[in-house]
């Protein structure tokens, strides 16, 4: 009896490894990984700059080379400024040219007030002039009334007044005409000072150019290789040099429906590179397709529509890829795995190894 009972306990216990191993072969479908973690062939990827001349003109200089890491700031390249110094020296001599026409100007406008109080002074003096010559001819009229003074002075008198009242209009016209010549030095110091604005504008331009013909990294990377040569002419818009960003590294890879609807933005995941398939990269999902990239020639049933791929983005953490900057490569292929359900806990072999 205690044999018959002691075979019986072990053919449960079989029945229940079996039972357990093939729950746990049906939950990880025989590769490993549960269902609640998705997976999908990948490559690593990373934002590409191009760093390029704003100007046409020569390449002097290229102070990097292909693979160099670098940091925003950093001189990479240099134009010839030649000519964009030269036209510079001309700007510079034209805003001279045109302070000293404000100034001319300024003084132009000085004498025209001068002559203008002249002119003021001489019709003061024709006033003065014209109340004598009245005051006279009044009294003339009065001595010719009594006869005491003859038709002949009484004539004289009478074209001294108006004598007297035409230099008096002269005057005033001589005043009219300094107040033009005010308006128009005026306008000439105006004129003088655009002149000297529009100057100090090209010299900040060119100034400008000169400083984007100093090409530097707008951020921190690596130099992925060289476009152009030194001495080569570069049309504006050229390219010179292409950085990589070191600070924006992600894998990109496919789902299909039934799983990318259930991938959310910031979901965990974790990379692992053919190059280095001991160690395990943690990343955060930053982005999922929202139209499938490559799809059968036509989907009409739903088998069909579980075949569109979505393509996403498993976005590398920042930190750990400053830490690990000399390491970091694009190109790379691998597998990129997300986890589903947070409830799931990652397996040994993507727990292990796991990159810090």
């Amino acid at each position: 009896m205690a044999k018959r009972k002691s075979g019986l306990v072990l053919a449960i216990l079989a029945l229940v490894a079996a039972g357990g191993a093939y729950f746990t072969w049906k939950g990880y479908e025989g590769d490993g990984l549960p269902d609640t973690i998705a997976r999908g062939n990948g490559r690593i990827e990373a934002v590409e700059i191009d760093i390029s001349a704003r100007s046409p003109g020569r390449l002097k200089e290229i102070r990097v080379t292909e693979g160099d890491i670098v940091s925003a700031g950093d001189v990479l390249a240099v134009m010839d400024t030649q000519q964009l110094e030269a036209r510079l020296k001309q700007a510079e001599a034209e805003k001279r040219r045109a302070e000293i026409g404000v100034q001319t100007a300024a003084s132009l406008v000085a004498q025209r007030q001068a002559e203008r109080m002249a002119a003021e002074a001489v019709v003061a003096q024709r006033k003065a002039q014209l109340d004598a010559a009245s005051l006279k001819f009044a009294r003339a009229e009065r001595l010719m009334e009594s006869r005491t003074t003859s038709q002949q002075q009484l004539e004289d008198d009478r074209a001294a007044l108006a004598g007297a009242e035409a230099a008096l209009a002269a005057a005033n016209a001589q005043v009219a005409a300094s107040d033009a010549a005010i308006g128009a030095a005026q306008a000439q110091v105006i004129d003088a000072e655009a002149a000297v604005e529009a100057t100090k504008a090209a010299i900040d331009s060119i100034a400008a150019e000169i400083d984007d013909s100093t090409l530097k990294a707008p951020r921190d990377g690596r130099v992925q290789y060289r476009v152009a040569q030194p001495g080569e002419v570069v049309a504006a818009g050229g390219r010179v040099l292409n950085l990589v960003d070191l600070g924006d590294v992600y894998m990109a890879f496919f789902l299909p429906t039934a799983e990318v609807g259930r991938v959310a933005i910031g979901t965990e995941a974790r990379l692992v590179l053919d190059a280095a398939p001991d160690y395990v990269i943690p990343a955060t999902i930053s982005f999922v397709a929202d139209v499938a990239q490559f799809t059968p020639k036509t989907v009409e049933t739903q088998a069909e529509r579980e075949k569109l791929m979505f393509r996403v983005k498993a976005q590398i953490l920042p930190a750990l890829l400053k830490k690990y900057v000399e390491q970091v490569k694009t190109g790379l292929p691998g597998m990129a795995y997300v986890r589903l359900d947070k409830a799931t806990d990652w397996p040994p072999q993507l727990s292990a190894g796991l990159v810090e």
